[in-house]
């Protein structure tokens, strides 16, 4: 089996940004997810927050953080975006965030996906972070991917 290679380090090592240009445009579609553990407290404190209500803002937190990937990620391609979507849903011990890209490009939109999922859960952090410093943000992760050279992944 032929050893993978880092598609962002040339020849020599150096990072750069991948030549996609040769690639098909075909539908892709990523889904990341977050989960921010909150205590009870904290928990019971959602629905009056003074700041709005966390949840929703943060939704958009997500949808907004996608569009600007390639602002953040310095190597990642600015995409036409055709679809993103954030679901936050409270759940035991805290809020389980799951956002979801798609686009018809060269690329994937696997990073979008994870940058929404992110701002999401650092959302959240920020409108609760008064009634407490102990918030977690953990298991930021892909959980799948569709369309491209690579194919399907599902975790």
């Amino acid at each position: 089996m032929p050893k993978k290679k880092l598609s962002h380090l040339d020849k020599t090592g150096r990072a750069r940004m991948v030549d996609v240009s040769a690639k098909p445009a075909t539908r892709r579609e990523a889904v990341a997810e977050a989960f921010v553990e909150l205590s009870r407290a904290v928990l019971t404190a959602l629905p009056k927050n003074p700041k709005g209500d966390p949840l929703e803002i943060a939704r958009f937190a997500g949808v907004q953080a996608a569009k600007k990937t390639a602002e953040l990620i310095p190597l990642c391609h600015p995409l036409p975006l055709s679809f993103v979507d954030v679901e936050i849903k409270v759940a035991a011990k805290g809020v389980k965030i799951r956002a979801t890209a798609a686009t018809t490009a060269g690329t994937g939109v696997e990073m979008e996906a994870m940058t929404a999922a992110t701002v999401a859960a650092l959302t959240i952090y920020d409108m609760c972070k008064a009634l407490d410093k102990g918030i977690r943000i953990r298991e930021v992760q892909l959980r799948s991917k569709s369309g491209g050279k690579s194919g399907d992944y599902k975790r």
